[in-house]
């Protein structure tokens, strides 16, 4: 389908606006999958709040140009789509690893933008395999606490022993008193 000069500035004008307010931008290859896929991928992501958008890559290009990420767009070729969220930088490759292994389909990730970095498709499968940010705070927690808990429980020994000897002192000296 061609497109004239002033949708492709529209385009490009929305584009450039979806990069800027994205905390995370996944692009992808989704040569290989069908209309229903693509539609079933695209209701999937919309309900997790991830934008899925197939763009022609002179507009990307144009796009990444136009916000000094031209890193996102070294090695474009064929198809592209791209995967865009404002609320979670890592949910756009999150979500198309777990669609695309469920479904079976060959994830070709072709580079991604989280938080204004440009990524490898390798560091973008590695970084969507990572637990949710709220399991890592968690774990955090409990690797500090977990420490913290063993010296509490360390320290409580010899103040137990204390006690327990001065209970003995003053049970002595009241049988000495009662004789």
């Amino acid at each position: 389908m061609v497109l004239s000069k002033d949708s492709k500035k529209e385009i490009l004008k929305d584009l450039i606006a979806k990069l800027k307010e994205s905390k995370g931008v996944v692009l992808t290859d989704y040569q290989g999958m069908n209309v229903s896929q693509i539609s079933s991928l695209r209701n999937e992501l919309k309900e997790k709040k991830v934008e899925f958008k197939i763009v022609k890559n002179t507009l990307i290009e144009k796009a990444s140009e136009e916000l000094n990420v031209e890193d996102l767009t070294k090695d474009l070729i064929g198809c592209t789509a791209m995967a865009f969220c404002s609320d979670d930088g890592v949910a756009p490759a999150r979500l198309l690893k777990e669609y695309f292994k469920k479904n079976k389909i060959d994830l070709k990730i072709k580079s991604g933008l989280i938080d204004g970095r440009v990524f490898s498709p390798e560091k973008i499968i590695e970084i969507a395999s990572l637990p949710l940010k709220d399991v890592l705070i968690a774990q955090m927690i409990n690797g500090v606490k977990s420490p913290l808990y063993s010296l509490v429980f360390i320290l409580q020994g010899p103040l137990r022993g204390l006690i327990y000897t001065l209970e003995a002192v003053k049970r002595q000296k009241e049988k000495a008193k009662a004789s």
